[in-house]
C-alpha cells in the first residue's frame, strides 16, 4: 500500500535534486503548486490595501482636487517624466471620488475574493495611478503593496477562502487543483521579498551608521516618524544600541539568502513574520515591516514544495 502510494506521488526525483539546471529553472516557475498560499496574502494585501488607501481620505480633495496642493502639472514637472493616470483625469471632486471609491472596491473584492485575478488587475491599476497622482506621498508600504498585487494577478488567488470558492462549492465544482500559475505567482512572491530585502540592505549599509553601531540611535532620535522612543535604553547601554542595529542587516542578509533554500525558507518566514514587523517599528516604517511580513506568508509552512 505505502509502495503504491509512493509510486503516486511522481516518477522523477523531487525539484532540486535532478541535478539539471534547466529543469530546476522549470521547476521552480512552472511546477505545479497549491493556490492555497496565495489566498492567504490575497486576503492580507487586500485589507493593507485598504488601510494604507483609507488614509488618503481625509485629505483627498486637499491634495488631488481640481484646487488642491498637487495639480497635475505640479506632479508631472516634479517628476520630470510623463505619467498616466486615473486620479489625474478627475477634474472635478465628484469624479475624484469616483475613481477613489472604484478603488477602495477593487481593494474589498481583492479582501474577500470575488473575480479575484481581475479585481487584483484593477486594484494594481488604480492604486499605481493613486501612487503616481501624488509620488512624493507615497511611503515604502506603498509600493510594496502594488508588488504584492501584481503578483497576486497572475496566479488562481482566488481559488480557496474566497466568494469565488463559495460559488465553485455550490455549483458542484471540484476542489482547486495544484496550478503551475500558483507557482509562478509564489516564485514572484519569493523574487521579490528577496530582491526587495537586498535593495534595503544595501541602502542601510552604503551609512557609516550602520557599520559603527549607531544606527538605531539616530532612528530613535526621529521624533517625528519614530513610534518607540528608545532613546534612553539606547544612552543606558550601548551595547543594546549596537546589537540592534546590527541584528538589523544580519536578519535581513539571511532572509534574503535564506529564502532561497528550502532548509531554511519555512523558519526564516516564520522569524520574518515577527522580525518584519519590529525593524518596522524601530526604523520608523511599521506599514512598510507589516507588508514584509505578507511576503513571508506563503512560504510558513512549506506549501510552496
Amino acid at each position: 500500500m505505502s509502495g503504491g502510494r509512493n509510486a503516486s506521488r511522481g516518477a522523477g526525483p523531487p525539484a532540486g535534486e535532478a541535478g539539471d539546471p534547466g529543469r530546476a529553472w522549470l521547476d521552480f516557475w512552472f511546477r505545479p503548486a497549491s493556490p492555497r498560499p496565495l489566498a492567504v496574502v490575497r486576503m492580507l494585501t487586500g485589507l493593507l490595501g485598504l488601510l494604507l488607501a483609507g488614509s488618503y481620505a481625509v485629505d483627498l480633495e486637499r491634495w488631488f482636487g481640481p484646487d488642491g496642493m498637487l495639480p497635475p502639472d505640479a506632479v508631472a514637472a516634479w517628476s520630470q517624466r510623463t505619467v498616466w493616470s486615473l486620479f489625474a483625469l478627475a477634474t472635478t471632486p465628484a469624479v475624484l471620488w469616483a475613481v477613489y471609491g472604484a478603488l477602495l472596491i477593487a481593494l474589498v473584492a481583492v479582501m474577500v475574493g470575488i473575480a479575484s485575478q481581475a479585481a487584483c488587475v484593477v486594484a494594481a491599476v488604480l492604486w499605481a495611478g493613486l501612487l503616481q497622482r501624488g509620488p512624493m506621498l507615497a511611503g515604502p508600504a506603498d509600493d510594496c503593496v502594488a508588488v504584492l498585487l501584481w503578483c497576486l494577478a497572475v496566479g488562481p488567488c482566488g481559488a480557496h477562502w474566497s466568494f469565488d470558492r463559495l460559488l465553485r462549492d455550490r455549483r458542484g465544482e471540484a476542489p482547486a487543483a495544484d496550478s503551475p500559475w500558483a507557482r509562478v505567482s509564489l516564485g514572484l512572491l519569493r523574487v521579490h521579498a528577496s530582491a526587495i530585502t537586498v535593495a534595503v540592505l544595501l541602502a542601510q549599509l552604503k551609512g557609516d551608521v550602520w557599520w559603527d553601531g549607531t544606527a538605531a540611535w539616530w532612528l530613535a532620535a526621529r521624533a517625528e516618524s519614530r513610534l518607540v522612543d528608545l532613546t534612553g535604553a539606547y544612552a543606558a547601554s550601548t551595547y543594546l544600541m549596537n546589537l540592534v542595529t546590527h541584528l538589523i542587516p544580519g536578519f535581513e542578509i539571511m532572509f534574503a539568502a535564506g529564502i532561497w533554500w528550502s532548509v531554511t525558507r519555512s523558519t526564516l518566514a516564520r522569524a520574518g513574520i515577527i522580525a518584519w514587523p519590529l525593524i518596522g517599528v524601530v526604523v520608523g516604517e511599521p506599514w512598510w515591516g507589516l507588508t514584509m511580513a505578507v511576503f513571508c506568508t506563503p512560504f510558513v509552512a512549506r506549501c510552496d514544495e
